[in-house]
């Protein structure tokens, strides 16, 4: 496990396994710190309560929890070939930083803020591609607490932006539930189709809504355009797949619907600041 104190109120750890055995993961906390863990590659298992309850947190899931009443000291298994990221943040900090949204995050709420919370959430491409970017840093240590600090604010913003909590998909605009359900489908759609999508005509008539609500509502909800979302979701899974070192360039490209590398090169090296070849070698 490797620790990372960005102050007094935040604390990063990371683990990866990819020996041929289960790795334990040990780490006492302290009851102010409300928990959030992520699981990037394949299976996480976090223990409670000495035992007696368990989560198994599989690969691009998420938990979040915080009980104000007893400590949650982390004492997990991580499977083999599996990415971890836990990010524990004081009640405190996370007030100051949330103040003006205590009525649309449950568990800030008056009525709730002496109360246990938990909920698990799936991990958007978005914020995968947030916690890839803590996990492979390399940067020099004067400046390292600076960027994951901002990494975590970032984070931090699209997990709430994302979740219910916020009741995004509440907004006027998409007060038509069946307008939600439709961008949804549009979602899975190019997500599934991503090496040969649809164009934005042909999509907005498949799941049979204006184009304009498309563009619009997959925006609202999403907080990208829909090519910007499949992009960044291409990129995400490259990134993961260059990570398994099991690839090479060529066949992430062809995986992920590039017709030729120097296209996928190009991409990745916009989005990432680097090229795919020096991002094998920086792992």
């Amino acid at each position: 496990m490797n620790t990372l104190k960005i102050d007094n109120d935040i604390i990063i750890n990371t683990c990866s396994n990819f020996d041929n055995e289960q790795k334990k993961i040990l780490l006492n906390t302290d009851i102010n710190f409300i928990q959030f863990h992520f699981c990037l590659l394949g299976k996480v298992t976090l223990n409670y309560n000495d035992g007696s309850y368990n989560f198994q947190l599989h690969e691009n899931n998420s938990i979040i929890l915080f009980n104000p009443s007893i400590n949650l000291p982390i004492d997990g298994e991580l499977d083999k070939n599996s990415k971890y990221l836990s990010l524990l943040i004081t009640i405190k900090k996370f007030h100051g930083l949330f103040s003006e949204l205590t009525d649309n995050i449950s568990f800030l709420s008056n009525e709730n803020v002496n109360k246990k919370y938990y909920k698990e959430s799936s991990i958007s491409p978005q914020i995968s591609t947030v916690l890839n970017q803590i996990l492979n840093e390399k940067l020099s240590d004067n400046v390292k607490n600076l960027y994951l600090k901002g990494k975590v604010f970032e984070l931090l913003g699209m997990y709430f932006n994302e979740s219910n909590d916020l009741d995004i998909e509440q907004c006027p605009f998409l007060a038509d539930e069946k307008n939600v359900v439709k961008i949804k489908m549009a979602k899975e759609i190019i997500i599934k189709r991503m090496s040969d999508p649809p164009s934005l005509k042909e999509l907005s008539a498949e799941v049979d809504i204006s184009l304009k609500n498309l563009k619009e509502g997959f925006k609202e909800i999403y907080g990208y355009t829909v090519y910007g979302f499949l992009l960044e979701y291409k990129m995400n899974i490259a990134s993961k797949m260059l990570s398994t070192k099991n690839y090479n360039v060529n066949e992430v490209a062809d995986h992920i619907g590039y017709s030729t590398s120097s296209h996928f090169i190009n991409a990745f090296k916009n989005r990432f600041g680097t090229t795919p070849k020096k991002y094998l070698k920086s792992i």
